[in-house]
Parts: structure tokens; sequence; C-alpha cells
């Protein structure tokens, strides 16, 4: 079905997609973290309410550009409900999406900012916050199919995937071997900068890798503001490709 038909069935099951994500009780250790964490809070966060819950993508609904990372942030996205919200990580992503043209505003602090991305969706691996930022590969596992799913919706208008990290780098890398896309072999290494052609269907499909905006990275000075723009801005130029020939 095409036209303004077709459109809102998309739109219907990526939303439908979402509320599956949010109502999601698969990983007992992760239900327990997460709503603790939503009791207990930390201090400076004390008179808010936290989401505590699996925290869904956000984003277009029909993106040109799919950005994976790896799980919400104890007190950042499990707290404000919206992922890369309301920590350090998020501001880093966000800035550098806005300074590159792909994101309304330059801040992501909360549901109800104004924030807004048009051409973006953000996803992760894993939905709900793990201990210590580490989830376990069965936790990894388990999430897996949301992520497959998403791709089954979003893959014919997807131009670019951006794996923040190399968990999500694996993660994009298998989910798109799923999907039925011609994942190169070996496998393609991640690194900062690094980009691999998937071939899907009639369509080439580049996958980039970035190092994560985790404070780890940001303070050392592993990643830079202009590393992470580069990324980004690689993704906005990016123009599809017809798939070569068999």
């Amino acid at each position: 079905m095409t036209g303004g038909g077709g459109v809102s069935d998309l739109e219907a099951r990526v939303r439908d997609l979402d509320a599956r994500v949010i109502a999601c009780r698969a990983c007992p250790r992760l239900v327990q973290w997460r709503e603790r964490v939503a009791i207990e809070k930390r201090a400076a966060y004390q008179h808010q309410e936290y989401w505590g819950a699996p925290v869904p993508a956000f984003g277009a609904l029909r993106p040109e550009i799919l950005i994976v990372g790896l799980a919400p942030g104890a007190h950042g996205a499990n707290r404000t409900g919206r992922m890369f919200t309301g920590d350090r990580s998020g501001d880093w992503l966000f800035a550098s999406l806005h300074r590159v043209g792909l994101a309304a505003i330059g801040t992501s602090t909360a549901r109800e900012d104004g924030q807004r991305l048009d051409r973006v969706r953000i996803t992760a691996a894993v939905h709900c916050a793990p201990p210590d930022n580490k989830p376990t590969t069965a936790e990894r596992e388990r999430c897996a199919h949301w992520l497959d799913e998403e791709l089954s919706l979003l893959l014919p208008g997807l131009r670019v995937i951006i794996a923040l990290g190399g968990i999500a780098w694996q993660a994009s890398l298998a989910a798109l071997a799923r999907s039925g896309c011609q994942v190169p072999r070996p496998r393609p290494a991640f690194g900062h900068g690094a980009e691999a052609a998937i071939h899907c269907g009639g369509a080439r499909l580049a996958l980039l890798g970035s190092y994560h905006p985790s404070q780890q990275n940001t303070f050392t000075g592993r990643l830079t503001e202009p590393m992470l723009d580069a990324v980004f801005q690689r993704a906005a130029a990016h123009r599809p490709e017809s798939s070569d020939p068999a």
C-alpha cells in the first residue's frame, strides 16, 4: 500500500512496537534493577518521578538514520523515559546532532523539552538500564528480537545505521543478518569511523561506527566533539546507492 495510508500503517506499527517494548518484563535482573533505581533515586533527582521501565526508541517514525546505543542510563533514560535524555552522554549526543542539523535543539533533558528528530531515530541493543551499564550476554540475546522487529519495519527507508560502541556494532550486524541483509564475511571490525556496506535487497546501507559518548570516553579525550560530529556529518550526507549486480 502506498501514499498516506501506507505511512499511517507504518507509523501505527512503529508505535505499537514501542508500546510492547515498554511493557516487557523478560529479564528478571533488569526488571529488579530498573525498578529499584526508580525507587531509591539519585539525591539530585529525589523530587522527580522516575520512568523505571524499558525505554522505547525515540525520533522519526520513518527515519533515514538509525542510531543504536547500548542501553539506557540508570539516572538518564531510566529516569526520563527517553533515549539518551537527562545525562552527560545525551548532552554530547544531542549537541552533536544539533550542530550537524539532525536535531531541533542541542539539549535533551526531558520528554517535554521540545526536542525533535525528523530524519533520525535512536534505539538501543538493550532497552532496560543494566547494573554497571553491563547487560549480560543472555540479556542482550533476549532483547535482540526488538531490534529485529524495528529493522523489519524501518529497513525500506533507512540509509545509515550508526552503532555507538562495540556491543551496538555487533548487535546491529547480527540483526541485519537475521533480517536477510548480506553482511560481509568476515564481519567488519568495530572502530571509530569504521564503515561497512550492507546489501539489503536492492539497496546498499551504510553501517558506521562511533565510540559511545560515555563519560569514560569523553572525559579521557578518546572521543572528542569533532570526532562525533564527523560521524554524524557523514551520515547526514550519505546518499542511497543500488546494490551491485549479483
